[in-house]
């Protein structure tokens, strides 16, 4: 039964993109609306990516309906971006230019005719009724349902100050507060944009090959297993395998790696990269919502709807500190008044009150940093899922590695030949021909070495060829019988093995390498050292992260003496050798009953169960496998630790502008509020203060774009 309901929920979820939010409030106001919608069960607004996800029946009529009180505008998910208009001719600010004309005139007139005339107050209400209009309605039916937010105490400080007869402040703080709203949409566009700007990456159409015919064809209409031709200069359009050509492509778009990757026949090819020289011809593997790049919008968007800690914390502050400003407010007009104050001026100072306290600059105090710092990573080739790990991984003080794969390449090559009586190139062909029929995963790097120097191995003629368990192979080439295999074979075979052979045998071991022999059953011809490489970049990220104050611990399946060699090579802080997956499991949660904060880098698929214990699962090489998006938390694009430093760095520099920006934002207030015991408190000063820390709250937030690797 729960099967059925998930999959019939899913069906019926749709998701729709929203334009023209202005502050979170305004987005909370529209799910409630969206949620009384007939044929709507349930609705929700995910503010950061500008999308509302509606399940049931409804229409982009209806939604624009529900939205109608703040002009918002829908359109379906799939639908082309439409481009705005400049943000000074948006008509949501023609009434603030209308407004603030007004406002102007009001005054002049006020200076020719006296403050208290006819024509001035004709002119100040006209401004507060064309720039408040919206506002009020919004205001006065939340007073109604005894709801307070931001426009409720604003529509009770404007409505109270025109009261008390002041006009000419009534209509500055209406003005005010419509440009503190639109620099707070504009500053929300730019932080999304910068998600935005993903989308637009890979091209709509694509040159198909169908038949004998080669057709320009939509995105949506293309299917897996059509080839898409690729020109050079051009940006591909779906993910595919190379059928045909070679060339270079810029990755940058998926990965974030500057340097072009070479692709030959059966490489795997992704949309949004750029083609540099080569013609290509590519099988799509996958349809346009499936490709890895609709994967990182996809999960990039829902990253913004999870809340960080401190979003938790700043709306649940919210939640009591709105009340508590309204009582305060009420307070200081009434209280002063009855002990013998002059009622008009109470009234006004706790009006001032009201506007002071609009919790604006504290509710985009986070979620701006967060949008921001989770676009920049994005274009980075960075996807953090999420403001929780994002501010987790500003607190991390220990990072566990994966070995195989992650500090190395995972994949064993040869290092060292060295030969005793005949030449190399003879003696590693011979050993590689033999190495053909085994199964041994070192056999592998045997071979590609052979093909990298050139040999023909199709010359020599393999007879007889004879597993040895556990210890090697021997077969028969040119009427000689050889062998194959580790030290302990030829111990079996010799006895002792010479001194000099034995001593070079053990130096390359305690160097983290594998020996295999070549030999008779009478001499030793060579010694063969396979090792797994070190990745370029691993010692110099660990430098990094050692620097940023970070533990680093190297976990392996291998055995101490190799996991040594390798850890000191990399310059680890701890190494731990022989562990099974469910012992990197084990010592995750030990490690973080240490540290608390503790992430697990690895490769996303033999390491799942340990990046789910950790604070943040971090995987690599997140565009090749889908586990790696799924299972982590956090997931580099491409094969390349260089990444994580940068992750770090942003994570923190997030942490400290989100809690920059909360101080700043009550600290605004708590001077604003502590005006009032003069009585110097006025009603532009309150409204200065309020757009001032939300201006500067989102201009600090903007900074995260500017972090670079």
């Amino acid at each position: 039964m729960s099967d059925h309901q998930v999959s019939l929920s899913e069906q019926e979820m749709k998701a729709y993109r929203v334009q023209g939010f202005s502050c979170a409030g305004c987005a909370a106001t529209f799910e409630r609306n969206v949620k009384e919608l007939p044929g709507v069960q349930d609705a929700k607004v995910n503010f950061g990516a500008s999308k509302v996800y509606v399940i049931g029946s409804t229409t982009i009529e209806a939604l624009e309906k529900a939205g109608a009180f703040e002009n918002l505008k829908i359109r379906d998910e799939k639908e082309q971006r439409v481009e705005r208009e400049p943000f000074w001719k948006q008509k949501e600010n023609l009434k603030v230019y209308v407004s603030a004309i007004l406002l102007v005139v009001s005054w002049f007139l006020g200076e020719q005719y006296g403050e208290g005339h006819i024509l001035p107050t004709i002119g100040y209400a006209a401004s507060i009724l064309i720039g408040g209009y919206s506002l009020f309605i919004i205001g006065l039916k939340n007073l109604s349902k005894l709801r307070f937010d931001m426009k409720t105490l604003m529509t009770i400080a404007i409505i109270g100050a025109a009261l008390i007869g002041e006009w000419g402040e009534g209509a500055t703080v209406v003005i005010l507060f419509a440009i503190s709203e639109a620099l707070e949409r504009y500053s929300m566009d730019k932080a999304r944009r910068s998600i935005e700007s993903l989308m637009d990456i890979a091209p709509k159409e694509a040159l198909i090959s169908r038949g004998n015919q080669e057709m320009m064809i939509h995105v949506d209409e293309i299917r897996v297993g059509d080839i898409m031709i690729v020109k050079p200069g051009q940006k591909l359009a779906m993910d595919g395998v190379v059928v045909k050509g070679k060339s270079t492509l810029n990755q940058a778009a998926i990965t974030g790696e500057s340097v072009p990757v070479a692709k030959n026949v059966n490489d795997e090819v992704f949309a949004g990269t750029l083609n540099e020289e080569g013609l290509l011809e590519v099988k799509v593997t996958k349809r346009v919502e499936d490709t890895t790049l609709s994967k990182i919008i996809h999960l990039v968007e829902e990253a913004q709807a999870e809340r960080a800690p401190s979003q938790a914390f700043v709306d649940k502050f919210a939640k009591y500190y709105t009340p508590a400003i309204v009582m305060i407010a009420i307070l200081i007009a009434i209280v002063p008044p009855l002990l013998g104050g002059d009622w008009s001026n109470w009234i006004y100072q706790g009006l001032a009150v009201l506007v002071v306290g609009c919790p604006c600059a504290l509710v985009v105090s986070t979620p701006v940093a967060v949008v921001t710092a989770i676009g920049n990573a994005a274009r980075n080739g960075v996807l953090i899922k999420g403001g929780i790990h994002l501010e987790e991984a500003g607190h991390l003080r220990a990072i566990a590695f994966d070995k195989t794969g992650t500090l190395t390449k995972g994949i064993p090559a040869v290092t060292d030949i060295v030969t005793y009586g005949g030449y190399e190139n003879e003696l590693l062909a011979i050993t590689a021909a033999i190495e053909k029929g085994s199964q041994h995963p070192l056999a592998s790097a045997i071979i590609r070495k052979a093909e990298v120097n050139g040999l023909n191995l199709n010359g020599l003629t393999v007879e007889e060829f004879q597993s040895i368990t556990g210890k090697g192979v021997k077969a028969k080439i040119n009427n000689e019988i050889y062998y194959v295999g580790s030290p302990n074979l030829f111990e079996e075979l010799h006895g002792n093995i010479q001194n000099d052979r034995m001593q070079k045998i053990r130096e390359m071991q305690t160097q983290g390498k594998t020996v295999m022999i070549l030999g008779t059953e009478k001499e030793i011809l060579s010694l063969i050292a396979v090792a797994d490489e070190m990745r370029e970049t691993s010692n110099q990220v660990i430098k990094q992260l050692n620097h940023l104050g970070i533990e680093t611990v190297m976990l392996t399946g291998d055995n101490q003496r190799t996991a040594s060699a390798i850890g000191k090579q990399v310059g680890v802080s701890d190494i731990k050798a022989d562990l099974l997956p469910e012992d990197k499991l084990n010592f995750i949660k030990e490690f973080r009953a240490r540290h608390q904060s503790v992430a697990m880098v690895g490769d996303g698929v033999n390491d799942a169960p340990a990046l789910a214990a950790s604070s943040v699962g971090v995987a690599m090489g997140g565009a090749g496998t889908d586990a790696a998006l799924e299972t982590a938390d956090i997931a580099l694009m491409s094969d390349d630790l260089s990444k994580l430093p940068y992750t770090i760095k942003l994570s923190r520099k997030a942490i400290m502008i989100i809690k920059q920006n909360i101080t700043f934002a009550l600290a605004i207030k708590l001077v604003a509020l502590l005006l009032v015991v003069p009585g110097w408190l006025t009603l532009w000063i309150a409204i200065f203060a309020d757009m001032g820390a939300t201006l500067i709250v989102t201009l600090n937030s903007l900074r995260l774009l500017k972090v670079r690797e």
